[in-house]
């Protein structure tokens, strides 16, 4: 919207240097009038003390301070919060930290939907920052990353993932404490995992405010930049088949230091016992896996999430294949793309995996073995996977 206030959305896991990142630029903005809200997770917004030490919170629970900052307790003030820093304050750009246990797609949604604030704001860019040598460490390491947070019920693999995927610049922080060769390994996962994000390698999260502030990325990541394991799903990622038939696609980033990605496509359905057999034993090379699964004897489409150590399972609705004749005809017709089999339908799996160094034959074996014959049934008392629509159930957690 011409004349709305562009908004840089800041995430990443707790410790990363998103407040060091926010005093930063408020210290180099130049000319740039700068506010910052700062959205963290406890009832002392310890943040806010760090950006502006001395300032005190009004009963609200929001102040402004002398420095252009606003500090915000609860998620459900922020609404409110650049509402009345819009109407109060004249500024040329807003920056929002979110809190360590938050993903940034619904606060940058507050700013994108028809809403007051909507009407004020422009989301110019997504930025993750991230604790590198941690990253690391979950994605490539022996340890689990620990659950803290009012958010504590998910694993802050899945949330650094998610993170990850929806952004537009990705800063390696600490880069200070990670060798060359750790650098370039993380840079190339990152790049797995969102195609699209700019990779800045920083120390104390040193970089040009003019790389983050209004550079405009984010409608553009709105249109086209799809997450790693959604591109490699629709081939628009460099994949080639290699010659074997459907789900045999293999996508190689860089192939420099063994980053990859392959996806697994198959119209047969598993059984959901050996199937959650094989995530649970899912090795640590795989960082990210995620795709729709057709188990045998059931009508629901399961959406099955993988992010390092954690392995999750969601129920989406039924296969249209299920349902009534009318219905069946009413859903085809009203999605001409839809990919659809003389035999099964929709009903078919489709997965990615991205991960380095991984042994893509034993993978591919090992859930072919987990396949049965298209009329096979399940033994419900060892199912795993969730059955209601919405439902979610853990595969694996750390």
């Amino acid at each position: 919207m011409s004349g709305s206030i562009p908004v840089t959305v800041l995430s990443g896991s707790l410790g990363a240097g998103k407040t060091t990142l926010v005093n930063h630029l408020l210290s180099t903005a130049g000319d740039r009038e700068l506010a910052v809200l700062v959205n963290d997770m406890g009832a002392v917004n310890v943040d806010a003390e760090l950006v502006a030490e001395g300032s005190d919170l009004d009963p609200d629970g929001v102040a402004e301070l002398s420095n252009g900052c606003i500090c915000c307790e609860k998620q459900d003030d922020l609404e409110t919060a650049v509402v009345r820093l819009a109407r109060e304050r004249s500024f040329d750009h807003l920056v929002v930290e979110s809190s360590g246990i938050s993903e940034p797609a619904p606060v940058a949604r507050l700013f994108t939907t028809e809403s007051r604030v909507a009407a004020l704001y422009d989301v110019d860019t997504l930025v993750t920052v991230l604790n590198t040598p941690q990253f690391l460490d979950w994605f490539g390491g022996d340890s689990t990353p620990e659950r803290r947070g009012s958010e504590g019920d998910r694993p802050l693999s899945d949330l650094l993932v998610d993170q990850i995927e929806v952004s537009n610049v990705v800063l390696l922080n600490k880069a200070d404490q990670c060798s060359a060769a750790d650098l370039d390994t993380a840079a190339e996962l990152v790049g797995a995992l969102q195609p699209d994000a700019e990779r800045i390698r920083t120390e104390f999260s040193a970089v040009d405010p003019d790389r983050l502030l209004g550079v405009g990325r984010f409608e553009r990541a709105a249109v086209d930049e799809l997450p790693g394991w959604k591109r490699a799903l629709d081939d628009d990622y460099g994949g080639h088949d290699h010659g074997e038939g459907a789900g045999h696609g293999h996508t190689h980033p860089d192939e420099v230091y063994g980053v990859s990605s392959f996806t697994y496509r198959r119209r047969q359905p598993f059984d959901p016992e050996r199937l959650a057999a094989f995530f649970g034993d899912l090795p640590a090379e795989i960082v990210r896996a995620k795709g729709t699964v057709w188990l045998a004897g059931r009508d629901q489409r399961i959406v099955v999430s993988q992010a390092g150590p954690s392995v999750r399972a969601t129920a989406q609705g039924p296969w249209i294949a299920s349902l009534p004749e009318v219905d069946r005809q009413m859903y085809r017709s009203n999605r001409p793309d839809l990919e659809w089999h003389d035999d099964h339908g929709d009903r078919r799996t489709e997965l990615v995996f991205i991960g380095t160094a991984y042994d893509e034959d034993a993978l591919r074996s090992a859930l072919t073995d987990a396949l049965v014959a298209v009329d096979a049934a399940a033994d419900p008392a060892t199912d795993p996977f969730p059955t209601d629509a919405g439902e979610e159930t853990v595969i694996r957690e750390p």
